[in-house]
């Protein structure tokens, strides 16, 4: 069956590191773009990071991209074995707090993923004192 299932969230202190993980099941993960996303209570959602898919074709090189309010303090990176997406989050700021989706799409527009026609249920990062 097909999935995306986040794990990692959790609460932690300001300024502290949360490591999130985007597991697949019933597709090679490698193959899409692979897109972050958060949403605070009462606010948007917004895109966080976004990793090109890097099967080999032309058009899919494993780039990474960012959003500008988390550039510096995230970093995106896959691991194809497993078959598994990371975010790594440091310095981590109350601002930060939301729920993070991750999702497959086809490419990455920036730090927004496209097309994007799967999800995972989410996870929750809280940061406070």
């Amino acid at each position: 069956q097909l999935q995306l299932v986040e794990s990692g969230g959790g609460l932690v202190q300001p300024g502290g590191s949360l490591r999130l993980s985007c597991a697949a099941s019933g597709f090679t993960l490698d193959y899409y773009a692979i897109g972050w996303f958060r949403q605070a209570p009462g606010k948007e959602r917004e895109g966080v990071s976004c990793i090109s898919s890097s099967d080999g074709s032309s058009s899919s090189d494993g780039s990474t991209y960012y959003s500008p309010f988390v550039k510096g303090r995230i970093t995106i990176s896959r691991d194809n074995a497993k078959n598994t997406v990371y975010l790594q989050m440091n310095s981590l700021k109350p601002e930060d707090t939301a729920v993070y989706y991750c999702a497959r799409g086809n490419y990455c527009s920036n730090y927004v993923l496209y097309d994007v026609h799967y999800w995972g249920q989410g996870t929750q990062v809280t940061v406070s004192s």
